[in-house]
């Protein structure tokens, strides 16, 4: 099948192409449309940390109909049956928690896949509503465009970043900031050099081996500063966006 140009799965392999996702913890489909609506390139529903459930997960994957947003949905384990019922709501994408190993990131890929190229069951009785196609024809119409997000977040992923990134599948590497540094034993310490040195090796890995990276932005200037390092998604948090607008509009009663 080919995918059409303007899918975030093209987009990620654009290297001229710059894309915001943001992560959804709030289990609503008002938020995640409002969201889409806004212009996000994609959304990450979160149901390793946030309290989305799987009847709030289906609602915000359909509450992106209508506009150019990716539905991905950020899982709690690699895990096949896990995965296959997210899928099954009509996720457009997977975002895989705790990649430590090559093989970690070969299940995940793994994951997404109808055999004979992977180990997903076929029940997508939900999904072919959101993918507007029938049974048959419906791993032709939407294999090839799934989107697999690694999460880096680990020393042991950092070790074993050149065999992770030539595993073919990976469409986005994400290093997080907040885990990685905690596995370092320096929780919340971006600068610190055993920090700096971890994601320096990773970057330097998924730009040797042509795989995009995101990361965190929480201002304009975070932004530009991923982007001057080949970085080209950035993501935010609805909560984090909240809070701290919040606090701003608070700061205005303020003399």
């Amino acid at each position: 099948m080919t995918v059409p140009d303007t899918c975030l799965k093209n987009r990620l392999n654009n290297t001229d192409d710059r894309v915001a996702i943001h992560i959804v913890t709030i289990p609503s489909a008002v938020v995640t449309q409002a969201m889409a609506a806004a212009g996000a390139d994609g959304l990450i529903i979160d149901m390793e940390h946030g309290a989305v459930d799987h009847a709030s997960a289906h609602a915000m994957i359909a509450a992106t109909a209508g506009t150019r947003c990716a539905p991905i949905v950020r899982v709690p384990e690699i895990d096949a049956a896990v995965v296959k019922r997210v899928l099954d709501l009509g996720a457009e994408g997977i975002c895989f928690p705790l990649v430590r190993t090559a093989e970690d990131a070969r299940l995940a890929v793994s994951c997404m896949r109808y055999p004979p190229r992977g180990v997903r069951g076929f029940g997508a009785f939900i999904a072919q509503s959101r993918w507007q196609t029938d049974l048959p024809s419906f791993r032709d119409a939407t294999e090839d465009r799934l989107i697999t997000v690694l999460l880096i977040e680990t020393r042991d992923a950092v070790q074993n970043i050149d065999e992770i990134c030539a595993v073919e599948g990976i469409d986005l590497l994400v290093v997080a900031m907040f885990d990685l540094s905690t596995d370092l034993g320096h929780m919340g310490e971006f600068d610190h050099p055993v920090v700096r040195a971890a994601v320096g090796r990773i970057e330097a890995a998924a730009n040797a081996a042509g795989l995009p990276l995101g990361g965190n932005a929480l201002s304009r200037e975070m932004a530009d500063g991923l982007f001057e390092r080949g970085y080209r998604a950035i993501a935010g948090f609805d909560l984090l966006w909240l809070r701290a607008k919040t606090a701003e509009i608070k700061g205005w009663t303020e003399t």
